[in-house]
């Protein structure tokens, strides 16, 4: 018996679906997003499967694949879980596909056959790229393929060790009668992937493309659908990326690795607090460095800011790396403590291209600006992290021991940090560590102080 094939509605911005043509979305707002689709109903009566409780389940298995690349490793977690669906996101151009070609290559020199399937490629231009990395490997294979189901149909007569899909929005579902990259197109490939995935214990990592406002393109429910969502930020004029987790069900995300684009492909930076602050002028105001957290790791950045006069009408505050909402907090902390930034306009940055969004920053960026404001600079080898109240109180932050021992292992040699951290600084008697508990006195000693 043939499908019913029957006609819906969906929004290509959030996957909403509808049985008539709207004109605007009601779950998104956007408008004329409504595209007519053709779904044919290929259900079939399950299986009956009984319930067992959760004592008598076996657990999974924590054996993990390691792609020897140190950093796309932590922040997968420790590597690549049998059975998992990841989505690799970023800019065209930024190194998805170099990356996941250097991987490939390292999955197939230890743990066995690995299949790229490439949308958007032929096959001869992915041996370019290789030629350019000095790829050579025998049991790296490439199939150049649209249509899902013959990519699965593929891996599940190879059985290979890891599926790499080269993009999510170039394969489709020969079913649907939409074209690749729509919403129903995306979500229905990277189910058939994700089964695939699933009953085969094979990883899958598929490449995904991103909006102009930085979003995965696609379904919100493809981000729901995979395992992980891991993405390459970075600025094309720049070859510095960053590679990031924002879901990880098998590990901790906020992991973060700092790579070099080179000729050779991608290189991870083995100290990132060094690259992050080779660029930094001692000695000028309104500079701080704070020790930061990403995911497991301390980094140290550079928090500057710029407060000059305004031009005319109200005063600018602008913010890049840092929540401007924290900002306008912290600006109105600094008015009631006596310094007046109300009539000033106001930039702050965190430099090197990273966010800066932890509230643990909030002293560096208090620092900062009343080092700008004041022309007097701050100590070269002081470091600021501390969270601000709305009171003005310094208060506690986490991991203080290890922000302190990446300050400590970068030559710095004074630490600012609230009160209730101080007593985690006692084994390092080579530090001078300085406690505040409120931003009054702290702004005067940290401008006056050469610890």
């Amino acid at each position: 018996m043939r499908p019913k094939v029957t006609t819906v509605f969906a929004c290509q911005s959030c996957g909403a679906i509808s049985p008539k043509w709207l004109g605007r979305c009601p779950d998104c707002g956007e408008w004329n997003s409504y595209v007519e689709e053709a779904r044919s109903d290929r259900s079939a009566p399950a299986a009956l499967v009984s319930a067992a409780p959760l004592s008598q389940v076996a657990a999974a298995s924590e054996s993990r694949i390691t792609t020897t690349l140190p950093g796309l490793d932590r922040v997968l977690g420790g590597g690549l879980v049998p059975g998992s669906l990841v989505l690799l996101g970023g800019e065209p151009g930024i190194g998805k596909s170099t990356l996941l070609l250097q991987a490939a290559q390292a999955v197939a020199s230890h743990a066995g056959e690995v299949l790229y399937a490439t949308g958007e490629e032929s096959a001869a231009q992915v041996k370019m790229r290789a030629d350019r990395l000095s790829i050579r490997q025998n049991r790296l294979l490439v199939l150049a393929e649209t249509e899902v189901s013959r990519v699965v149909l593929e891996a599940e007569s190879r059985r290979p060790a890891l599926l790499v899909v080269d993009s999510i929005q170039a394969v489709f579902d020969a079913a649907l009668s939409s074209p690749a990259g729509t919403v129903s197109q995306v979500r229905e490939s990277a189910a058939a992937l994700q089964r695939y995935a699933k009953a085969r214990g094979v990883p899958v990592v598929l490449i995904g493309h991103v909006t102009k406002d930085g979003s995965l393109a696609g379904p919100k429910s493809l981000e729901h659908l995979v395992d992980a969502v891991i993405s390459i930020e970075g600025e094309r004029s720049s070859s510095r990326r960053l590679l990031r987790a924002s879901k990880n069900r098998y590990g901790p995300v906020d992991e973060l690795a700092l790579y070099e684009m080179t000729g050779e492909g991608l290189c991870e930076v083995p100290n990132a607090s060094a690259a992050l602050l080779a660029e930094r002028r001692k000695g000028a105001p309104g500079s701080a460095v704070t020790a930061a957290r990403e995911g497991t790791r301390s980094l140290l950045l550079e928090i500057q800011a710029l407060v000059g006069p305004s031009a005319a009408g109200s005063p600018r505050r602008v913010a890049v790396g840092i929540d401007s909402s924290r900002l306008a907090l912290l600006l109105a902390v600094l008015e009631g403590a006596g310094l007046s930034l109300s009539s000033r306009e106001v930039f702050v940055s965190c430099a090197g291209g990273l966010e800066a969004h932890e509230p643990a920053t909030d002293l560096a960026v208090v620092a900062a600006l009343a080092s700008s404001v004041r022309g007097v600079a701050l100590a070269e080898d002081a470091v600021f992290f501390g969270e601000i109240g709305l009171l003005g109180e310094v208060r506690v932050v986490p991991a203080a021991l290890a922000r302190i021992k990446e300050a400590s292992s970068m030559g710095f040699r004074s630490v600012f940090l609230p009160v209730g951290n101080a007593a985690e600084a006692a084994g390092f008697p080579d530090l001078a560590i300085v406690p505040t508990d409120r931003v009054g006195g702290f702004l005067e000693t940290c401008l006056k102080s050469r610890v």
